[in-house]
């Protein structure tokens, strides 16, 4: 009856030790940062700290929002360049994007050229379409 016991006791540690490794070390860590269906960084669990391209692209997302808000006022958004915010140009576009969203006066030259390498699009009234 105390070898039964012992054994129980052995397959029981091992089940919970494979449960572990397979959580842990296969399923990665949860305490991570994702991206969203738009492209933007997002807390997945309780990350201890923020990655720097993070903390770039949230950045850039106050930026390009401060660019829509500092320009609305001035312009007819329809589907142009507002400029550039750190490594990202940003783009206003149409939803669903029209053949005018394509046309190389209307994107940012910055990016084209490869002077930045991720844009951010917004819609005409200023909410995140996608970054990438």
């Amino acid at each position: 009856m105390k070898k039964i016991c012992w054994w129980i006791f052995v397959i029981s540690i091992l089940i919970i030790v494979g449960w572990l490794f397979m959580r842990f070390v296969i399923g990665g860590n949860e305490d991570s940062w994702i991206k969203d269906e738009k492209g933007v960084w997002v807390k997945h669990g309780n990350p201890s700290e923020i990655p720097s391209y993070v903390s770039e692209q949230q950045e850039a997302i106050n930026c390009a929002l401060n660019l829509y808000e500092n320009n609305k006022t001035k312009m007819n958004f329809f589907s142009q360049c507002l400029g550039t915010c750190g490594n990202y140009a940003v783009d206003i576009v149409h939803v669903p994007r029209t053949s005018d969203d394509n046309l190389l006066e209307n994107q940012c030259q910055d990016y084209r050229l490869g002077r930045v390498s991720h844009f951010i699009e917004l819609d005409k009234d200023g909410e995140i379409v996608r970054i990438v």
